[in-house]
């Protein structure tokens, strides 16, 4: 079997805030605080911020849902587009997202985004049949803004970074048809969405038809937006350094693992940070009692807080299991559910926030039913809760089949609550499985499944609770490993801005 090529470590030529003057446009569907449906959105929300910390002028583009309207400050139109896909014009204005201070470009368009629902779904879960065009006009925004018919007189970036198949079609647009000598980069934050319509939105988009092959943005017969930004774009970033790897196999790759393979030393695979002012246990506002990994008493108040609003029996000593997901196949929780009812009898508890498959939401919610006070689960989202969860419980159960960076076993790191995974994408970057040799050199920091299987995971949680059962001052190191690490955007932050400079 030949290697897989992954770009070497790129060394940051320059810390100061002054060296870097290229602008750059950050192009993504969501974004935190103005909008979220999952990591996506906080990774838009968070490193532009840390890379607007590091110096460089950047700004971000985004579909103007009226969320993203209304939470904008200062906002005010900055000129018209024209010439895009079926609509033909739209407004584009600029604000601020107001604890950042970053300044963030909407398409203002009534007609493509001011519906009631999500970014990319209506009120009962259904996406919109017009995606292609939503996205494609964010895409061809995106690739007029680094050409030269720009309506922006006074800023112009000199790098686009898209983020997935939302914004797949910017770098094809950029070479195919924009008079532009910016350079577009692509960040894969989840290889399972690819954004591929009928081919009929070829014409309708406006995109050449000579390019819809196998060599530019033709996939079995249809039109996929991320093939179009990895074949096109001029770098191509993952969101940790396993996952640049895993992509290029079939396994992970979903179809397109031939295309990345050819591409193998471009991809440059950087771990996501965490938002350390809104994940941060010495601050979280949301929690009853704040702690620190010097003080970490304040976690048993948080779990007694936890379980009194959760209704689950006040006990100190029962081993609380938090899960904050989607629930879906990726994500592996359907691996828990025959080892529930054991680990329930066994005398652990359960905090679950999250929804996704029907029939995993009803299984879950049947095991609560049949078990008051031992199991409390919430479908949908809330955003106090998540961090009570996360602060609360005891361990955290992450058990995904594919994962391309992960946050929560990173809020899990830094909240004292050790993750318990499987060794894939960005969770085999992070967490450190707990043994004779981790915990001899202290480097443990959470508990890591052997395999892909329910039994691999009910193993794993035995292990994690024979230390927590057993072993205090092990578990106390643990804890402790996790919360001293340095999650924040910062060096991440400072590998994208070496990857910027590397395509000046």
């Amino acid at each position: 079997m030949t290697p897989l090529k992954v770009l070497a470590p790129i060394k940051v030529k320059y810390a100061e805030k002054v060296m870097f003057t290229k602008k750059v446009l950050f192009v993504s569907s969501e974004v935190f605080p103005l909008i979220k449906t999952g990591g996506l959105a906080d990774v838009s929300g968070s490193l532009p911020s840390a890379l607007q910390n590091l110096g460089v002028d950047i700004r971000i583009l985004i579909p103007g849902y009226p969320t993203v309207l209304n939470q904008l400050s200062d906002l005010q139109s900055i000129g018209m587009l024209n010439n895009l896909p079926v609509i033909e014009h739209a407004e584009l204005m600029l604000g601020t997202i107001k604890d950042t201070q970053v300044k963030v470009m909407a398409i203002k368009s009534a007609s493509l985004y001011e519906r009631d629902g999500g970014p990319y779904s209506d009120v009962h879960g259904e996406e919109w049949p017009d995606n292609a065009l939503r996205f494609g006009v964010l895409s061809k925004v995106a690739a007029i803004l680094s050409g030269a018919q720009t309506p922006l007189q006074d800023w112009q970036p000199d790098i686009v970074h898209c983020n997935d198949w939302q914004t797949g079609l910017t770098p094809a647009y950029m070479k195919l048809q924009e008079n532009t000598e910016a350079k577009a980069i692509i960040s894969l934050h989840n290889m399972a969405f690819q954004g591929c319509f009928p081919s009929e939105w070829v014409a309708t988009l406006g995109l050449p038809a000579s390019s819809f092959i196998m060599e530019g943005f033709e996939y079995h017969g249809q039109l996929s937006f991320l093939k179009a930004g990895i074949y096109y774009a001029d770098a191509i970033s993952t969101v940790s350094p396993s996952y640049a790897k895993e992509i290029q196999t079939a396994e992970f790759g979903f179809g397109l693992e031939g295309l990345l393979k050819t591409r193998g030393s471009e991809i440059k695979g950087i771990l996501n940070g965490i938002e350390t002012d809104e994940w941060n246990p010495e601050i979280d506002t949301h929690l009853i009692k704040t702690f620190s990994a010097s003080k970490i008493a304040g976690k048993k108040q948080v779990k007694s807080a936890l379980q009194k609003k959760l209704g689950l029996n006040n006990d100190a000593n029962a081993p609380l299991l938090g899960v904050v997901s989607r629930l879906t196949h990726q994500k592996g929780l359907d691996l828990l559910l025959p080892n529930m009812q054991y680990l329930l009898d066994a005398g652990c508890q359960l905090a679950l926030l999250g929804s996704g498959e029907n029939v995993l939401e009803s299984a879950f919610l049947t095991i609560a039913d049949q078990n008051p006070g031992r199991v409390s689960v919430t479908i949908g989202y809330n955003e106090p809760l998540s961090h009570q969860v996360m602060a609360g419980c005891d361990m955290f159960i992450m058990p995904s089949r594919f994962e391309p960076c992960g946050l929560n076993q990173l809020y899990g790191l830094a909240y004292g609550t050790p993750p318990i995974v499987n060794a894939t994408g960005g969770l085999a970057d992070s967490v450190i499985d707990t043994n004779r040799i981790t915990i001899k050199d202290k480097t443990a920091n959470g508990f890591v499944m052997a395999e892909v299987s329910a039994e691999a995971l009910l193993a794993c949680i035995l292990r994690a609770l024979e230390v927590f059962n057993d072993e205090t001052k092990i578990w106390r190191q643990i804890q402790k490993n996790g919360m001293s690490q340095n999650l924040s955007w910062d060096k991440s932050a400072l590998e994208y801005l070496a990857l910027y400079q590397s395509l000046s």
